[in-house]
């Protein structure tokens, strides 16, 4: 049996919980044992922009953020599990890390 980490991050929390739980039912179906849905912290990227477009007047700023949403998920699983788990389909804006410890 393997061991497989997999994160998951996105900056949309929805596509994120979907993606997960859709991870987590491939392996409660092969009967894998997981931990998983682990929330790491947000990630708050701030960029402060100037609000007048030219160099007069009062200085006056808006704060722009992205939020990037980690989630955690560990399988002890075989092969076949693992091979589902790659077919699921994750769309471009989540990205998916798979770290296997044999």
């Amino acid at each position: 049996m393997q061991t497989a980490r997999i994160k998951l991050s996105s900056t949309n929390y929805e596509t994120l919980e979907d993606i997960c739980n859709r991870i987590i039912d491939v392996a409660e179906r092969t009967g894998a044992k997981h931990s998983g849905k682990i929330p790491l912290p947000t990630k708050k990227l701030c960029i402060p922009t100037r609000k007048g477009p030219c160099g007069g007047g009062t200085e006056t700023y808006e704060q722009w953020q992205m939020r990037i949403h980690k989630r955690l998920i560990d399988i002890q699983a075989d092969e076949r599990t693992l091979k589902r788990v790659m077919r699921v389909e994750i769309p471009e804006t989540v990205h998916l890390e798979i770290d296997l410890k044999g």
